[in-house]
């Protein structure tokens, strides 16, 4: 299997890198490839040495599969450059998920929608992914009405400039800023770029996303997304009304039965999930379950994920085992 990872020398690309040699995933030949100002840079995979190429070459090269991670312009260039010479890509930018010719894919939910045709893959964002790990089988059960959903999310989501001006902020260090305001000591409501409606890039992709991935529009969902200082790992906090109403324990019940889910849910013991438990981990945690006392079948939950993992990384290269396995490349 050749394998084209495009972005590799990013914070998503590294940990892409950590993830296919972690799972075994079964290379023949890898490519690197990067922007133009790293062309030539090495880079060390399993031991071995590699040589960071260019986009075109990597075109050239022809590889079985491409997971991109270089942003959504380069995606929405060359992404179905590569696909024109036969390569599946995976994308990890918001480039072509809500193209309606374009499959969003949650593996442990829908990969199994995915066909030989499909050669442009949406990986979805990653607040979006551990949000729907824990709905899709309570949606199944009880059948969700609407959604509120308020983010925690790690500078790591926005990149390793965000990262340094964390580290510089809390060291005393004066240095490039991410963002408009300091983020050390401090909350933004800013994540992404804002819409005309008021809403951020990020909330409006919480709100598409999973009606698209669960293939249901009678559901809705309303979010703000809100940046905090902390290095990795994104929680939320999740009001979710049913049509149908639901026994706490059965809940507990199905979600510990759900592949990739961990409820980590004790008051007593003051057990719950949180991001420094979920860092380098693929599992989505899920906790403080309980009923929503002002309203009828209404559930709130707080969910905890590793962003660079499991919605990214992880997610991809899952998307990439499912089509190796089912022999769909």
């Amino acid at each position: 299997m050749k394998v084209a990872v495009v972005g590799a020398t990013g914070m998503v690309g590294e940990v892409m890198l950590k993830v296919l040699a972690e799972r075994k995933f079964p290379i023949s030949e890898l490519l690197l490839v990067a922007s133009e100002r790293s062309i030539g840079k090495k880079l060390q995979y399993h031991g071995k040495e590699y040589t960071i190429i260019g986009l075109q070459t990597a075109v050239e090269a022809k590889p079985d599969i491409a997971i991109f991670s270089a942003g959504g312009s380069t995606s929405l260039e060359w992404a179905p450059k590569f696909a024109e010479v036969g390569t599946t890509v995976i994308d990890n930018s918001s480039a072509w998920r809500m193209d309606p010719n374009k499959k969003l894919v949650v593996p442990e939910i829908n990969a199994k929608d995915l066909t030989t045709e499909d050669k442009i893959i949406a990986n979805p964002n990653c607040s979006t992914i551990q949000m729907v790990m824990a709905l899709h089988p309570l949606h199944q059960k009880y059948q969700m009405k609407r959604v509120v959903v308020s983010t925690y999310q790690s500078v790591s989501g926005t990149g390793v400039k965000a990262v340094r001006q964390l580290e510089n902020e809390m060291a005393g260090v004066e240095g490039e800023m991410a963002y408009p305001y300091p983020i050390n000591r401090n909350a933004l409501p800013h994540c992404d770029v804002f819409l005309e409606n008021g809403y951020t890039k990020e909330e409006m992709k919480l709100a598409r996303e999973p009606q698209k991935i669960l293939d249901d529009r009678t559901f809705s969902v309303s979010a703000t997304a809100v940046r905090i200082p902390t290095a990795g790992g994104h929680s939320e906090s999740v009001n979710v009304e049913f049509h149908n109403d639901f026994e706490l324990n059965e809940v507990r019940k199905i979600l510990s039965e759900t592949p990739g889910v961990v409820v980590q849910d004790n008051p007593d013991t003051n057990t719950y999930p949180m991001p420094i438990y979920a860092h380098d981990k693929d599992e989505v945690f899920v906790g403080r379950l309980r009923r929503d006392e002002t309203q009828r079948n209404t559930l709130n939950m707080w969910i905890v994920s590793d962003n660079l993992r499991k919605g990214a990384a992880t997610n991809a290269v899952q998307i990439a085992e499912y089509l190796v396995d089912n022999n769909l490349v």
